[in-house]
């Protein structure tokens, strides 16, 4: 039996327009392309893990509304464990507007919604499915309280928590101790460290800031640049693949999702972090979040250089 994996975390859906360059303030830009596309980092771990061969329960709240309707039937879809959805009957489902340029750079704007009411009171009845979990793994759209309930439930349970810091926010001395691997990117470590993260050097400061902090692993991602990882006061730097970026709106949830499928794999650390990366550098091909996550299979067939 397959052990389980648990994504605890938003919803959204993604309204997207393609366009030229990214409006200034007062700009208007004619001739992009729309299209929308479900979301939210949660939602887009759990797809994404799902994909890859996890067993995953998701914990989330959404609106009683058609954007919601639309998440919970896609998430059937993709085989995840439905069972611990909360539905919000009195706020609407999470969007997200995003606008990506022909670089591939995006810049969002989010309407929480129902994630902003995901409460510890309403996860009570879930302890038990979180107590006896494999992984859990959580980031920061939705409210800190909660996912400092969860980390303290998790880890009281000697249960995995895997944080991924985003959007950025300062993170209690507390919270950092239920985790057991952070995986901040350059902008996100620098707002927890006060480190200005733009190299591996400056990378490896941040990383041994978390470690000390309590965190006994830390992963910080650096696009392009490959992904940092400390463990064990061993530093490693994972190559990222090199590829022709078309939109990296999800990548790092894919590289989560993925993340958290090769440690409940047993894959050695490093090769986790690979395999991750491999996963984020496939998505950043495709347009849309939970769409570019890519399946196990393209993982294998498909080299990417």
């Amino acid at each position: 039996m397959k052990q389980k994996i648990i994504v605890v975390g938003s919803s959204n859906t993604d309204m997207v327009i393609k366009t030229d360059h990214l409006p200034v303030p007062g700009e208007t830009i004619l001739g992009g392309s729309f299209f929308m596309n479900p979301g939210g980092k949660g939602a887009n771990q759990a797809v994404a893990a799902a994909r890859l061969g996890g067993d995953i329960t998701f914990i989330c709240k959404t609106g009683n509304d058609i954007f919601g309707r639309q998440s919970v039937a896609l998430f059937k879809e993709e085989g995840i464990d439905t069972s611990c959805l909360l539905t919000d009957e009195e706020h609407p489902s999470g969007v997200a507007l995003i606008t990506v340029d022909k670089h591939a750079e995006n810049c969002i704007a989010v309407a929480s919604g129902a994630n902003a009411t995901l409460s510890p009171e309403n996860l009570g009845e879930f302890k038990t499915v979180i107590e006896n979990a494999s992984i859990v793994l959580m980031q920061l759209e939705i409210p800190l309280e909660t996912v400092a309930y969860v980390a303290g439930i998790a880890a009281t349970n000697a249960v995995k928590v895997v944080l991924n810091p985003a959007p950025a926010n300062i993170l209690s001395d507390e919270l950092l101790q239920h985790i057991s691997m952070i995986t901040p990117n350059e902008t996100e470590a620098s707002l927890l460290t006060g480190i200005n993260v733009t190299d591996a050097e400056s990378a490896k400061q941040a990383a041994l800031y978390l470690n000390k902090k309590g965190v006994p692993s830390v992963i910080i991602t650096m696009g392009d640049k490959g992904a940092l990882l400390l463990h064990e006061d061993v530093f490693t730097l994972v190559p990222a693949p090199r590829v022709e970026a078309v939109d990296t709106t999800a990548a790092g949830d894919v590289f989560n999702g993925a993340l958290v499928v090769a440690l409940n794999e047993e894959m050695p650390l490093e090769e986790a972090v690979a395999f991750a990366s491999r996963a984020a550098a496939i998505s950043v091909t495709r347009l849309g979040a939970q769409a570019s996550a890519p399946y196990r299979k393209e993982l294998i067939a498909e080299p990417v250089l």
